[in-house]
């Protein structure tokens, strides 16, 4: 079992433990949070960029390689991801040696050396430069249906940023940026592992107590004013046309997360789900299908991918929204619900094992206001009826909400087959 504590050192700055005392190994995260959607105009990136640059050596550690190697002196490999509202370093480590991971952390976040700004950019361009065509055109579908959702706001920018604003970047900006954001106060430290809270809060005061900042910059909201189905067709040369359908969703905090969780696990959670079903193993047109729920302070959407054939296309479209139309109308059995219940308890028991999923679930859940035992998400788990899934289907899957996109190799009559099918699946609500 684990017990998890969280105390609060004079500058702000939280610290979370997870006490695992059954395992060998401990899980170190920094939580920073800013993201993406902090990007000022025109700096679309900056987050993701600065996380880079601190990995560039710092007044203890003067090189990458330095960090590196003295990461795996204790048994760790320091990594850092970055996405629309959070920054994390992270670590796995052998629980002797936390106090020299805090130290080496410590020095990243406030004394890189931030050197190397153009070497840099030429590795975060080559980055880009997946998402992009020989023109230079945007062909990530995930990126162009962030522009759908959210135009004009940061949310809908790569969080890689783009050409021009990776190019844009000076010292000048990332040295304000880190003031702007990374504050103790706007930070969470979580630990997972064989160590207490007291023992944590003993090796982190030290390394952090010169840390100190005020308050940061407020974030700008989106306005969402859609009104009816968004569609964008991009032709690329490519043997297949990779599909991004998404929906409008809920907010983080938003009491119907869990039901959305299990809508993702009916239609795409598992080989035996409605969608892999259907377009994989009865009609053979699609390889996988993959579902994503992304959650923001204010906002968020479901999201279902698959690549398939052009000649593919307008089936893989129509078969969909028709599943999606089916759950609005009809639900959820209650036996399709126990068994994706059923499963969902199990991986909630598997996570106990993980010190990743631990620093994970009450770390970012301590950035962002969302601490959620087991115990609590078991209890609301088992309180959700078909009633509530239809329900929540209902909201989420209305037409008004849905945002299409298909990038990659498709005729004009394909492109119409799929607006159709959409026109479809509009008028079907209002006969409903």
């Amino acid at each position: 079992m684990s017990a998890t504590s969280v105390q609060t050192l004079p500058n702000g700055l939280r610290i979370v433990a997870v006490h695992m005392p059954h395992l060998h190994s401990a899980e170190l995260a920094l939580y920073i949070k800013v993201g993406g959607r902090n990007a000022p105009p025109g700096k679309e990136g900056l987050a993701h960029f600065v996380e880079h640059m601190l990995f560039r050596g710092t007044a203890d550690y003067p090189t990458s390689t330095d960090i590196e190697r003295a990461f795996e002196e204790i048994g760790g490999a320091v990594n850092a991801s970055t996405d629309e509202e959070c920054t994390c370093f992270f670590s796995r480590i052998h629980p002797e040696h936390l106090g020299k991971a805090l130290e080496i952390l410590s020095s990243m976040i406030l004394r890189p050396l931030l050197s190397g700004i153009d070497t840099e950019k030429k590795i975060i361009t080559e980055e880009a430069l997946d998402d992009l065509n020989e023109n230079g055109e945007e062909t990530n579908p995930h990126n162009l249906a962030g522009r759908l959702l959210w135009p004009d706001h940061p949310l809908g920018e790569p969080t890689i940023g783009t050409l021009q604003s990776i190019a844009s970047f000076t010292d000048d900006d990332i040295r304000n940026y880190i003031a702007s954001f990374y504050l103790p106060a706007n930070a969470v430290l979580a630990v997972a592992g064989n160590f207490n809270l007291q023992e944590l809060a003993a090796v982190a005061d030290p390394c952090f107590k010169s840390w100190q900042g005020g308050v940061t910059p407020p974030v700008q909201h989106p306005v969402e004013r859609q009104l009816a189905p968004q569609s964008t067709f991009f032709p690329d040369p490519d043997s297949q046309a990779h599909l991004h359908i998404s929906f409008r969703g809920f907010a983080r905090n938003d009491e119907r997360i869990m039901a959305l969780r299990f809508l993702h696990r009916i239609l795409c959670g598992s080989g035996s789900a409605r969608l892999n079903l259907t377009l994989r193993e009865q009609l053979g047109i699609v390889y996988s299908v993959d579902a994503n729920i992304a959650a923001y302070e204010e906002t968020g959407c479901f999201s279902i991918e698959m690549s398939t054939a052009a000649e593919n296309l307008v089936t893989a479209v129509a078969e969909t929204l028709d599943e999606l139309f089916r759950l609005t109308r009809r639900g959820v059995t209650q036996d399709e619900l126990e068994r994706v219940r059923k499963s969902y308890f199990y991986e909630l028991e598997y996570s106990r094992d993980s010190c990743v999923e631990m620093q994970i679930r009450y770390g970012w859940g301590e950035l962002m206001g969302i601490v959620r035992d087991l115990d609590d998400d078991i209890h609301q788990a088992t309180a959700i009826t078909t009633a509530d899934l239809q329900e929540v289907a209902s909201l989420l899957f209305s037409p008004h909400n849905l945002n299409l996109v298909v990038v990659g190799s498709w005729s004009e009559q394909e492109k119409r087959g799929v607006l159709d099918r959409i026109e479809k699946y509009t008028a079907g609500w209002r006969v409903a």
